[in-house]
């Protein structure tokens, strides 16, 4: 008698991973069914009962990140959320739910915490004795504009302090709701103080729509770049990730379309699965493409040295093997034949003005 395949849980509406099972990283408990109606519902129905996003209101002491890794470009960023409604199946940041007892999968999507008290706590640090200024980095670990800023509106108000005291930021988003706040990152990019990378991972809504559920559309995030740009802010656009034989193809047509709604420069890096991120791509592989999950998988570990995921420092962001040589050389060419990343741009730093007003003793 063969094995079985395993038994897949139905996609959920709306959402990119389809399963809440805890870290096994942890000492969590597992999540088990209780065997009521509504659990019963996704065998007999197909599907579950719709999934309502919640927030959790958070209070930290600070709200600057730093890092040390030598790999990327910046050393300090602000997250005003924890977890990310946009749902995109592939995001590295998954796994850090685990942190708080809660699924990588569907919680990151639905359980979010928000942190409204940001930008105080933003203007209290920045006035700290011995304050360096460098470039403030959002959008690193979640978007800071998915659909519940439209709500809390916190990463507006972290931008409002910045451009107060003339501070540089670089934001990273897949959302076009960052034009809302064109008013305040106009001005800012006038002095040479912000700078936009949008992401734009396909051109295609129905792939779209399976691998980053919430996310702006790509006709509207194409939009957005051609809106930042009439306004002055220096935009780049994130063909990232590349998945293989899921949006590989479409690598020279997202350049092209960056190129036409005016982004300067390009950047791109292959799928990175992380910890929890891969058994969760795998599942949703199985979900959405089970004629060519095997091959994809087979695909990504040809360039990660036989694993699911490299995570050595400088390594993770360079795949090896032929494959990503054939992706690299195909994405410069791109870059090239649409006068991408011709010039290097960098932000102002001197401008910055320490917070002085009563409030930034507290």
């Amino acid at each position: 008698m063969s094995d079985s395949a395993p038994i897949l849980p139905p996609a959920v509406k709306g959402r990119g991973a389809a399963s809440a099972r805890l870290s096994a990283r942890f000492d969590d408990r597992a999540r088990e069914e209780d065997g009521d109606w509504l659990d019963a519902s996704a065998a007999i129905d197909g599907e579950g009962p719709p999934l309502r996003t919640e927030v959790t209101i958070e209070t930290p002491k600070t709200i600057i990140t730093r890092n040390r890794s030598p790999d990327l470009p910046f050393d300090r960023s602000i997250n005003a959320y924890r977890g990310c409604e946009h749902g995109c199946i592939y995001c590295f940041a998954r796994p850090t739910h685990a942190y708080q007892n809660l699924s990588p999968g569907l919680d990151f999507e639905t359980k979010l915490f928000a942190k409204p008290d940001a930008a105080a706590l933003l203007r209290r640090e920045l006035a700290k004795r011995g304050y360096q200024c460098t470039p403030m980095a959002m959008g690193t670990n979640t978007d800071p504009y998915q659909p519940i800023e439209q709500r809390y509106r916190i990463t507006r108000g972290v931008i409002e302090v910045l451009a107060e005291h003339d501070h540089p930021l670089v934001i990273t988003t897949k959302s076009a709701r960052i034009v809302r706040d064109i008013d305040l990152l106009g001005p800012m990019a006038a002095k040479r103080l912000a700078a936009v990378m949008m992401s734009v991972t396909t051109l295609d809504p129905a792939l779209a729509r399976r691998m980053e559920p919430r996310a702006s559309v790509p006709r509207q995030r194409i939009a957005a770049i051609a809106a930042l740009v009439r306004a002055g802010v220096p935009t780049s656009i994130s063909v990232s990730p590349i998945v293989p034989a899921i949006n590989d193809h479409e690598i020279e047509a997202i350049v092209a379309a960056g190129a036409e709604a005016g982004a300067r420069s390009a950047f791109s890096i292959v799928v990175r699965l992380p910890h929890e991120v891969a058994p969760l791509f795998r599942e949703w592989l199985e979900i959405h493409y089970p004629d060519r999950a095997a091959k994809v998988m087979a695909m990504i570990a040809a360039m990660r040295g036989g694993r699911d995921n490299e995570p050595n420092f400088f390594d993770r962001f360079r795949p090896q093997g032929a494959y990503a040589a054939a992706l690299r050389a195909r994405f410069k060419l791109a870059c090239r034949r649409h006068g991408m990343n011709a010039e290097r741009f960098e932000l102002r730093t001197d401008l910055f003005r320490v917070p002085t007003d009563q409030f930034s003793l507290f």
